[in-house]
C-alpha cells in the first residue's frame, strides 16, 4: 500500500505538471505583444488659433484671440507631434523633448513658471529619457518615453474640484513636475480624457486613473467611482487594469469617455453616453456606462482612429472617410441641417470623396486633415477656434486659412490637428527641416529659477479659475434631456481660458568668455620682466587656445528658431457662446 501510494503520488504530480504546462504554452502563443512605438518622422512647425488669454496659443501677450491660424515661431520647425489641452498646449520635437505653454495653475505645464509671460512661452519639460508620444487633458499632461515608462504632471478634477494627480496619505496631490506612473509593465500608448488618463501596455492591457464619475475609468461601479467611496482617492488615482477579454491594440479618450480597439477589430467604449456619442444604442443609450460595452452603432467597418468630444465622436474608417455620431448642436457633426442627433455613425457628406489622415474633436468643434494637407473645420466657432477667419458656427466642413511662411510661394501641407477647450493646434510639414538638426532647448534664466514656483495669481486669473471650477466638465449635469442619469455630467456651458506665447530666448554659451577672463587675470599678475621674456610663448599659447575655443563653439552651434514677428491685435467683442474645457487629445 505505501509503495502504491507513492507511485500514485508520482504519477499525479507528473500529470499535473504536464496539464499545467500545456495551457500556459497555448496562452503564450496567442498573447498580445505590442511594441513601444517610435516618434513620428515628419517634422514641421506649429500653428494655433482661437482663444489665448492664458498663453495656450503661444503667440505672445498681445494676441488674446485669433480667427486665423498663426505660427508659433519660437518652437522652430522640428516638431513631430502636437496636442491641445483645456487651456494649454503640448508639442514634441524630433529630439524627444516635450514643450508646453499655457495655463499652469495646477501644474499642467510640468515646469516651474514665474509669471504669465513665462507660462505663455514654450519651454521644455525635464524628463529622464526622450519621449515618443504625448497627451493633454483639461489640467494635466502625459508623455510616453522611449523605454516604455509613462510620466504625467498636473491634476485631475471631479465635481468637488481638484483631485490632484497622485495619492499622498489619504488625499490627492497635484504634481507641478513630471512623476512616473507605474503600471508594472512597459507602455505603448497614452491617451488623455478631460480628467482621466488611459495607458496601453505591451501586453495589450488597458490601465486608467483619474476622475470616474461618468464611468470613464471603466473599472469601478458608480458607487465606488467617487472620492467619497470607501477607498477614496486610492482607487481613483492609482492606475488599475480594465477588464477586457482579448486585450486592446489601440486606445483613445475624450471629455468623459474612453475607447479601446481590440486586435480582432471590435471597438469597445465606456463613459458618458447621454447623447449616444459612444455609438452604443438600446437601453444603454442616454446614460453613463461604468464598464466596457461594444459599440454596436459603429457597424462592421474597420476603424483606424477615434476622436471624442464632449457630446460627440468622430471616427475614420479604413478608407480615410470621417464619420460622426452624437449631439448635433452648433453643427459639430458636420452633417448639415438635421432635425436631431445622430444615433449611428454617419459619413460626413462633404468629406466622403476625401481621404483624411487626422481628426480631432473639441468641446463643440471638429477638425479633419486630408492626405493632400488641407484642413477642414466645423462646429462652434465663437472664439475663432475653427481657424476659418470668422467667428461663425459651421454646420459643414469649411476650409481653414493657413498662413504662407516667408520665402515660400504656397502654404505647406498640414500633418496633424488637435482641438482644445477653445483653441486648436496644427502641425504643418516643413520639408526643408527633415535633414537638419533640432533646435537646442532653452535653458531657464538663473533669476527665474531662484523665484518660487508658487505665487499669488492676479485677480482676473482667480476669477477665471473659479468659473472653471463652478462649471467644470466633471461637475456639470446633463441638460436638455428629460431622463437624467445619476452623476452624469455634460452641460456644455463651460468657459475655458486661452493662452499667449512669447518667443524663446536663445541659449548663450559663456565658456569662451570665462576662459578669456581667466587668461587676462593671469597675465596681469605677471611682472613686466616676465612678460618680456615669455612674450613669444604667451602669444602662441593664446592663439592656440582661441583656435580650440572657436572650434568647440562652432561644433556646439545648432539652428535656432527665428524671432516671431509681432502679431497683429485681434479686435475684441466676439459673441459669447456656450463652451467647455475639452481635452481633445488622442493617442
Amino acid at each position: 500500500m505505501p509503495a502504491a501510494r507513492g507511485v500514485k503520488r508520482s504519477a499525479s504530480k507528473s500529470s499535473a505538471t504536464t496539464a499545467s504546462t500545456g495551457p500556459k504554452n497555448k496562452k503564450k502563443r496567442g498573447a498580445i505583444q505590442l511594441e513601444i512605438p517610435s516618434a513620428p518622422k515628419k517634422r514641421g512647425y506649429v500653428l494655433t488659433c482661437g482663444q489665448g488669454d492664458v498663453g495656450q496659443l503661444g503667440l505672445g501677450e498681445d494676441v488674446m484671440e485669433t480667427t486665423k491660424f498663426k505660427q508659433v515661431v519660437s518652437l522652430g520647425n522640428k516638431i513631430v507631434d502636437v496636442h491641445a489641452g483645456g487651456m494649454h498646449s503640448v508639442a514634441l520635437d524630433s529630439d524627444g523633448k516635450v514643450w508646453t505653454f499655457g495655463c499652469n495653475d495646477e501644474g499642467a505645464l510640468g515646469r516651474p513658471t514665474s509669471n504669465e509671460k513665462d507660462e505663455g512661452t514654450p519651454k521644455a519639460v525635464d524628463l529622464p529619457f526622450p519621449a515618443v508620444a504625448i497627451s493633454a487633458g483639461d489640467s494635466h499632461s502625459a508623455a510616453l518615453l522611449n523605454n516604455g515608462d509613462v510620466y504625467a504632471w498636473g491634476a485631475f478634477r471631479d465635481s468637488h474640484g481638484s483631485m490632484g494627480l497622485v495619492v499622498r496619505g489619504r488625499e490627492g496631490k497635484a504634481c507641478k513636475e513630471p512623476v512616473k506612473v507605474d503600471i508594472g509593465e512597459q507602455a505603448v500608448a497614452v491617451a488623455s480624457g478631460g480628467d482621466h488618463l488611459v495607458i496601453l501596455s505591451t501586453s495589450g492591457s488597458v490601465y486608467t486613473m483619474g476622475c470616474g464619475e461618468q464611468g470613464q475609468l471603466g473599472r469601478l461601479s458608480q458607487r465606488s467611482a467617487s472620492r467619497d467611496a470607501r477607498q477614496g482617492f486610492s482607487a481613483l488615482l492609482t492606475p488599475a487594469r480594465v477588464t477586457l477579454r482579448g486585450g486592446a491594440a489601440a486606445v483613445w479618450a475624450g471629455h468623459h469617455a474612453s475607447f479601446a480597439l481590440q486586435p480582432a477589430g471590435r471597438l469597445l467604449a465606456w463613459g458618458l453616453n447621454n447623447y449616444g456619442q459612444l455609438g452604443i444604442t438600446g437601453e444603454k443609450r442616454k446614460t453613463a456606462l461604468f464598464s466596457p460595452a461594444e459599440c454596436d452603432a459603429f457597424g462592421d467597418k474597420t476603424w483606424s482612429c477615434v476622436a471624442v468630444g464632449q457630446h460627440h465622436s468622430l471616427a475614420l474608417d479604413d478608407c480615410g472617410v470621417p464619420h460622426a455620431v452624437g449631439r448635433c448642436d452648433y453643427g459639430r457633426l458636420g452633417l448639415g441641417d438635421r432635425p436631431g442627433d445622430a444615433e449611428t455613425l454617419e459619413p460626413i457628406p462633404k468629406l466622403q470623396n476625401k481621404k483624411c489622415v487626422s481628426i480631432a474633436a473639441g468641446t463643440c468643434s471638429s477638425f479633419a486633415v486630408t492626405d493632400d494637407g488641407e484642413v477642414y473645420a466645423w462646429g462652434m466657432g465663437s472664439e475663432g477656434q475653427l481657424g476659418t477667419g470668422a467667428r461663425n458656427d459651421c454646420g459643414e466642413p469649411s476650409l481653414a486659412i493657413l498662413p504662407i511662411p516667408a520665402g515660400v510661394t504656397t502654404a505647406r501641407p498640414a500633418l496633424q490637428v488637435a482641438a482644445g477647450g477653445q483653441h486648436a493646434v496644427l502641425l504643418v510639414e516643413d520639408p526643408t527641416s527633415q535633414k537638419e538638426a533640432s533646435p537646442v532647448p532653452e535653458n531657464e534664466k538663473e533669476e527665474e529659477k531662484a523665484e518660487p514656483i508658487e505665487e499669488k495669481r492676479p485677480n482676473k486669473r482667480q476669477k477665471k479659475q473659479e468659473q472653471d471650477e463652478e462649471i467644470s466638465s466633471t461637475s456639470t449635469q446633463v441638460a436638455e434631456r428629460d431622463d437624467k442619469p445619476e452623476k452624469v455630467n455634460g452641460n456644455e456651458k463651460k468657459e475655458n481660458d486661452p493662452e499667449t506665447e512669447t518667443e524663446t530666448p536663445m541659449e548663450v554659451d559663456d565658456t569662451d568668455k570665462a576662459q578669456v577672463d581667466k587668461d587676462t587675470e593671469k597675465e596681469e599678475k605677471q611682472t613686466d620682466e616676465q612678460k618680456e621674456t615669455d612674450q613669444t610663448e604667451s602669444e602662441k599659447d593664446s592663439k592656440d587656445a582661441m583656435d580650440t575655443s572657436s572650434q568647440d563653439t562652432e561644433s556646439d552651434k545648432e539652428p535656432q528658431a527665428s524671432e516671431a514677428p509681432e502679431a497683429p491685435e485681434v479686435p475684441s467683442g466676439a459673441p459669447e457662446a456656450p463652451s467647455g474645457a475639452l481635452n481633445g487629445a488622442q493617442a
